[in-house]
């Protein structure tokens, strides 16, 4: 019981210390963090408008209340400076006949809700500026132009964190594992993609990278080495025609870097399979690209995905989702050296080949009947 709950233990341990070392999750988020940047962080903030859509909606919100309110509060403040100078405010006992540089502003309140109802073009028609001071009307038309720049850059940053590609990607989903099975007599590697959506992705792309750790016969360590996976399905692996859950495939040759690997050896590698899917937005004309990623406790071998699109009485295309990841046991050789050498078997069994050793002696007929 012991020994059992320890292996038990070190499995799992095993498997966090994989998902640790993942670069990309499983809804396409990068596991990768930047050290020692240094002053280049100062690029982030000549490239502003791109900060601000990269940032959390947290930060975005307090950066988006900020900015207005600090606005509001900087220009109350220079009302209130205005109105202080012009000797505009009670504690002057302006004269009947004094004109003030901006109506029924009395102190910091009323100067910060002038500040806000000119920002915003509110005009309750209480507070207003006269003519009688030129630093109130210029002031007045700097907070305007101001105004209008901090209002277009700000709700301009929101509505396109809201019509970011990034989210019609999350209505693109992929299977929770990979199979390994004989597909059209090859060996092959299947992921199954849906579109959620029945709006189409024009234009469709799939494609796959290795990523695993590699030596070179120089002695060089390459940690994250990226190799080509090829993708493809029935009708091509572009312009897809995305309209129903697709199982791609990679077919496993000896160009594959899956050529030499085999079920029993399948747990022992170490590699990181990232699938690509990169396609334009059929209702905003965007580009979008959703990714997922497998490890080798992800790849089933011997197996393949259950049917998913069955037709209805009513002549109907039905997708069943409950279906979508659901896997089926199927005969599958064990590696793929293993299918490719049955193969070259039997096409010699079938096409014949002569015995060099073999040699033919003619054998003289004798009767041993007398008449």
């Amino acid at each position: 019981m012991f020994s059992y709950l320890r292996e038990r233990f070190s499995s799992r341990l095993r498997e966090r210390s994989r998902r640790r070392a993942r670069l990309v999750s499983k809804d396409g988020r990068c596991n990768i963090e930047f050290g020692n940047v240094g002053q280049s962080r100062f690029v982030f903030l000549i490239d502003i408008w791109t900060t601000i859509l990269d940032l959390r909606w947290r930060y975005k919100m307090t950066i988006f209340i900020s900015a207005f309110l600090g606005s509001w509060f900087l220009f109350g403040l220079l009302w209130y400076v205005v109105a202080y100078i012009h000797k505009d405010l009670p504690e002057f006992n302006p004269s009947i006949n004094h004109t003030p540089c901006v109506e029924n502003i009395n102190g910091l309140t009323s100067a910060f809700l002038f500040s806000l109802e000119t920002q915003v073009t509110i005009g309750y028609g209480f507070r207003c500026v006269t003519e009688q001071c030129a630093t109130a009307i210029f002031l007045l038309i700097f907070q305007s132009i101001l105004g209008v720049i901090i209002n277009s850059f700000m709700c301009g940053a929101i509505l396109a964190k809201i019509s970011r590609s990034k989210n019609r990607a999350k209505t693109i989903t992929f299977s929770k594992n990979a199979v390994i099975s004989k597909r059209g007599g090859k060996l092959c590697l299947l992921i199954r993609v849906a579109n959620l959506r029945k709006s189409l992705l024009i234009g469709s792309h799939i494609y796959g990278k290795l990523l695993r750790t590699t030596i070179t016969p120089e002695g060089e360590t390459i940690i994250l080495d990226q190799v080509n996976i090829e993708f493809v399905v029935d009708a091509g692996n572009e312009n897809l025609f995305f309209i129903s859950p697709l199982t791609i495939y990679h077919i496993i040759d000896k160009n594959s870097p899956f050529f030499h690997m085999a079920a029993e050896t399948l747990l022992q590698q170490d590699f990181e399979l990232v699938v690509f899917l990169d396609g334009t937005v059929e209702a905003t004309s965007a580009t979008c690209q959703v990714r997922t990623s497998y490890i080798p406790e992800e790849v089933l071998w011997g197996y393949r995905f259950a049917p998913i699109v069955s037709k209805t009485k009513e002549g109907k295309y039905r997708v069943d989702f409950q279906n979508f990841s659901k896997t089926v046991a199927v005969e599958t050789p064990h590696c793929a050296f293993c299918l490719y050498n049955e193969k070259e078997a039997k096409a010699k069994e079938k096409k014949g080949y002569d015995n060099p050793g073999f040699v033919l002696s003619e054998v003289n007929e004798t009767s041993d009947t007398k008449m």
